[in-house]
């Protein structure tokens, strides 16, 4: 049973864009917790979202590709990766998004979202084919022990999207927090053209880093070949 309103599947517009980028080769491992688990890490004002009055944590990694301030001047280097380790959140009014418990980064220039509480982090990431499998690994910088190494191979296209796959993969904004203050990254892109995906290798610390529980078995896996042009929006406060 669903126990929150799917987000929608259509965004709207971002008008004027504080970035554009495009995410390629990106992959989802989906985990399940606790509600309460989830909870208790989220700042005041953001309540964690539920399917099936589960929470949901998710490590995505992925590259991030043709970055633009404005949509316009180019920020290098020309392709990069990042991963973060996210959950699924809503404010009281229903509007829903992302809440990121980690974003590890190979570009020092996305460290200034940090000014709105974003919390980006310099890390060693590497993204590579191995065979037919997807290798993703990575190293956080000045944190001993945190990273991880996730190997995902490619199964089937997902035709329709089930209710679990529109829930996870339809959120069009971030929350982060500064200053006592929660704020809102509104995020526009197609939507995700996705692939179901085999996981045949994972190692992870950033979940016990994160203050989580140790997590079960990942119980869905995602793969894209990416989506593009995605335009970040200027935050705005909502609290």
């Amino acid at each position: 049973m669903l126990t929150t309103a799917p987000p929608p599947r259509v965004p709207e517009p971002v008008a004027f864009p504080v970035l554009t980028m495009r995410w390629e080769r990106l992959a989802m491992a989906h985990w399940r917790y606790e509600a309460e688990a989830v909870q208790r890490l989220l700042p005041p004002g953001l309540l964690v979202d539920r399917f099936e009055d589960r929470a949901w944590v998710s490590l995505t990694p992925f590259t991030m590709a043709s970055v633009r301030g404005l949509g316009v001047v180019p920020l290098p280097p020309a392709a990069f990766p990042e991963t973060n380790l996210r959950t699924y959140v809503r404010l009281p009014d229903g509007r829903s998004g992302l809440w990121f418990f980690s974003l590890d980064v190979t570009a020092p220039h996305m460290l200034a979202a940090r000014a709105i509480g974003v919390p980006y982090r310099l890390a060693t990431l590497s993204v590579r084919e191995q065979g037919a499998d997807t290798l993703y690994s990575g190293r956080r910088r000045g944190a001993r022990g945190v990273g991880y190494r996730l190997r995902i191979g490619a199964d089937e296209p997902v035709g329709e999207l089930s209710p679990l796959d529109e829930w996870l993969t339809s959120r069009w904004g971030a929350f982060s927090r500064r200053a006592g203050r929660l704020w809102l990254t509104p995020v526009h892109h197609e939507p995700w053209k996705l692939r179901r995906g085999t996981l045949t290798e994972l190692r992870q610390t950033l979940t016990g880093a994160a203050g989580l529980p140790e997590p079960g078995p990942v119980s869905l896996v995602h793969l894209s070949p990416g989506v593009g042009p995605v335009r970040l929006g200027p935050p705005r406060p909502v609290s």
